[in-house]
């Protein structure tokens, strides 16, 4: 959910809305203890809209969760090696980490976990996962595309953000802003994705947006396609699902250090364990933060991220996983979008020269980009019998932003000069977000059936005061920049304070019949928004309702070849009105899709998939009126993707993807737009990446890893007039296990990670407003110790 104002340097998300669903469920009573009831009452007595009309430096209410006291068997102690309560929670348990062994020192290597859908997994091959069912499902038996991308994967590639994550996914467009890292933004299928943490939305605004380090998450997972029947209002494109990390069963400790390019600075610790003997309760504590420059001048970014975790088990049926998260970034990126049309990047200037990648079009004295995230909740589940278990998942957060931007606007004379102007905007977002489900196992006659019957709910808000203008702005040039100039305040551009509502009850029935898997779902949304306007001193509302549908069916052989065909839908309300007032109508999405899953083993895993997708009511120009909006476009997006994961033997793992795009508008009032593709997105991209590590001999613990990135030529503005060049991009690593050199070194290791490593100068994107480089070459030493 964005707020309504298109400025200079924003986010591309599309504006977003939310819900309110009030509902009760006799069914639910029986868990009332749980704390169904006491979730159902916060959403009562927390009256979120109020709290955003107080004073913009007011905290969110304490809450308090209180659960009325039962009585409860004494969990029988673990004696030492004996893992069979372990295994007998794993059977039903999603909220637990569940280890069953000690950590694996890497891919191939060691015991494999017992792996669940919210779990960790050794090595880069994930075999269950829980987005795309929200039950612990095997993904040969998921009808739908999922590329999950593990922890042990994120460390072994060196990736510090979620996009750098999942570069190898199939599908995604993911760094299309470069070295600017104000925002996450991720595009699946063509269409910029909606992000979840712990299947619960994280509401972003137009700034405060909630960017969430990797170093706190177990596995990353991309839901190809529309996922409204889950998860109410989304993009057709898909989702991503984070996962965080959870307390473990048995202790697993972590801390690293890292250093590398641009002076970073870098380190953190994971700390997990029981806290008694009985293992009634357990702990998880994460933290880490960073300071490093960037490839432009004067840049820098910092953080500091901490994410305590705790979890009780009261009995073997009953966990509740508290979860919390501060981040704070005093420096979290910067905008330095270039001139239109590729004018000094992707062509040369009049001088024959080309804007240097270091440039920074801003001025440090008056740039800043400061975020603060603070965030609470918790993830229970009760499983009553073999027949049903109960969930509920509830976070509350507040995201505040503090931006000031000097930008340019977009043209460049021949010497080099370009105007600029300047924009502030105090943001901050506050949201509530729930999830009630109930899943049933149960058969009728030879049917086999896992039933899932769900309620969330969404509500907050998003308060938004900015000043924007070119008034005694000055100009700058690419060549010989001056900085630390006086840039007077400008005018105020909009305040607006935006409170939505959301809720979605939904149904869900995954069907076996012998090879046969059937997956059946439905979906009713409400969704409300208001905004009020205290510039122009108007209030509009708006309500939408939306009925998605989603089914599919996969015929799974006995060979692990399990061929496919799905169809789903897509809705996502659009916040504002036309010129005249009007409230615009949601978008709609339907997707078609055929694929085929191949699981020879556990250690690996292919498949593809070929879609139709399409979705209508996206706004365009009013060809009557410039200043208007109207929904008559349309833009239809089919394609093939293809991946694969496998660790082929204890030494090497590999993995690759290719994906082709055909992204069209097929309806639409803007001149020169009809039949064109979007800008950015590449018809054809092609990843792979695989890791050797010798175990014996001379070399034993030594290994090494490369990658190679093709992405392939782009438009770079709406009317496809011009064209982004191809590239390809070269990674590398290598990385040593001291314990080959004795036991006193046993879970220490060294990894250098070089990205871009023959560090090629690229465009990332291009837009009918500018131009962005791409990431120059980046070289990181990470030491880790584990214990």
């Amino acid at each position: 959910m964005e707020t309504l104002q298109s400025v200079p340097g924003g986010s591309a998300d599309p504006c977003r809305r939310e819900w309110e669903f009030r509902m009760s469920n006799k069914t639910f009573k029986k868990a009332a203890w749980l704390g169904v009831s006491s979730g159902l009452a916060l959403i009562a007595s927390y009256d979120i809209n109020t709290a955003a009309h107080a004073q913009a430096g007011q905290t969110l209410p304490p809450v308090t969760v209180d659960a009325p006291k039962v009585k409860r068997a004494k969990p029988k102690v673990v004696q030492a090696g004996s893992h069979s309560r372990v295994a007998a929670r794993n059977a039903h348990s999603p909220q637990s980490h569940g280890d069953a062994a000690s950590p694996s020192a890497g891919p191939g290597a060691g015991t494999r976990r017992v792996e669940s859908a919210w779990g960790h997994v050794d090595g880069y091959v994930a075999t269950r996962s829980g987005s795309g069912t929200k039950t612990d499902t095997p993904l040969i038996e998921t009808p739908a595309a999922i590329s999950v991308v593990t922890q042990d994967q994120i460390k072994a590639q060196g990736a510090e953000t979620v996009p750098q994550a999942i570069r190898y996914v199939s599908g995604v467009t993911v760094e299309q802003s470069g070295a600017d890292l104000r925002f996450d933004n991720i595009y699946i299928r063509g269409f910029l994705a909606d992000q979840y943490l712990d299947s619960l939305k994280l509401i972003q605004g137009t700034w405060a947006q909630t960017i969430v380090e990797p170093f706190n998450l177990e596995r990353i997972e991309v839901l190809h396609g529309p996922a409204s029947v889950l998860y109410g209002q989304a993009s057709p494109g898909g989702l991503v699902d984070l996962v965080s990390k959870r307390p473990t069963l048995d202790p697993t400790n972590e801390m690293f250090v890292t250093t590398g390019s641009y002076g970073r600075i870098q380190g953190g610790v994971d700390l997990s364990g029981p806290i008694d003997k009985d293992k009634e309760f357990l702990y998880r504590f994460a933290a880490s933060g960073f300071d490093v420059g960037s490839q432009v001048d004067d840049t820098r970014y910092e953080r500091v991220s901490i994410a305590p975790s705790l979890t009780w088990r009261p009995d073997n049926d009953t966990t509740i996983t508290f979860l919390g998260t501060y981040q704070n970034d005093p420096n979290a990126g910067f905008y330095n979008q270039l001139p239109a049309n590729g004018v000094g990047t992707l062509y040369p200037l009049a001088n024959g020269s080309k804007i240097p990648t270091s440039f920074f079009s801003g001025d440090p004295a008056y740039d800043k980009m400061q975020r603060t995230l603070g965030s609470g909740g918790y993830l229970l589940e009760h499983r009553f019998d073999n027949v049903w278990t109960v969930r509920q998942n509830l976070r509350l957060q507040e995201n505040d932003a503090n931006v000031a931007v000097a930008s340019p606007t977009g043209t460049i004379d021949a010497a080099g000069n370009m105007a600029r102007s300047a924009f502030t905007d105090q943001e901050t977002v506050r949201s509530l977000t729930l999830d009630n489900q109930a899943e049933a196992k149960f058969w009728t006659g030879p049917f086999q059936h896992t039933a899932l019957i769900g309620i969330d709910y969404q509500t907050g808000s998003d308060r938004s005061t900015s000043t924007y203008g070119s008034v005694g702005v000055p100009s700058i040039n690419v060549f010989n920049p001056v900085y630390n100039q006086f840039i007077p305040q400008q005018a105020p551009f909009a305040s607006t304070l935006q409170t939505f509502n959301q809720a979605g009850i939904y149904a869900q029935d995954q069907i076996k019949l012998g090879h046969w898997i059937a997956l059946l779902g439905l979906r009713e949304d409400e969704a409300e928004t208001t905004t009020d306007n205290y510039k122009a001193g108007t209030t509009s509302s708006q309500t939408d309702h939306a009925l998605t549908k989603r089914a599919a069916l996969l015929y799974k052989f006995d060979n692990g070849i399990a061929p496919y065909v799905q169809y789903t839908e897509s809705f996502q309300p659009v916040i504002g009105t036309d010129f005249y007032g009007n409230p615009f109508k949601p978008t709609t999405g339907q997707q078609g899709e055929i694929g085929i899953k191949y699981q020879p083993n556990a250690k690996t895993l292919l498949s593809v998939a070929v879609f139709n997708l399409v979705q209508q009511n996206v706004q365009t120009v009013d060809p009557n009126n410039a200043l208007n909006e109207i929904q008559t476009g349309e833009v239809r997006s089919r394609g093939i993707e293809l991946e694969g994961k496998s660790e082929i033997n204890r030494n090497l793992t590999m993995l690759a993807s290719y994906t082709y795009l055909d992204d069209i508008v097929t309806s639409t009032t803007v001149a020169g737009e009809l039949g064109m593709h979007l800008p950015s997105i590449p018809a054809n991209t092609a990843a792979a990446w695989a890791d050797y590590t010798f175990h014996g001999g001379q070399l034993d613990g030594f290994g090494f890893a490369g990658g190679v990135r093709y992405l392939g030529e782009s438009p770079g503005n709406s009317t496809n007039t011009y064209f982004i060049p191809s590239t390809t991009l070269v990674d590398a690593a290598i990385h040593y296990d001291f314990s080959s050199l004795g036991a006193q070194f046993k879970g220490l290791n060294l990894a250098i990670n070089a990205t871009n490593l023959f560090d090629r100068t690229y465009v990332a994107s291009c837009q009918d407003y500018g131009c962005i480089y791409g990431l120059r070459r980046q070289v990181l030493a990470t030491l880790r110790y584990r214990w």
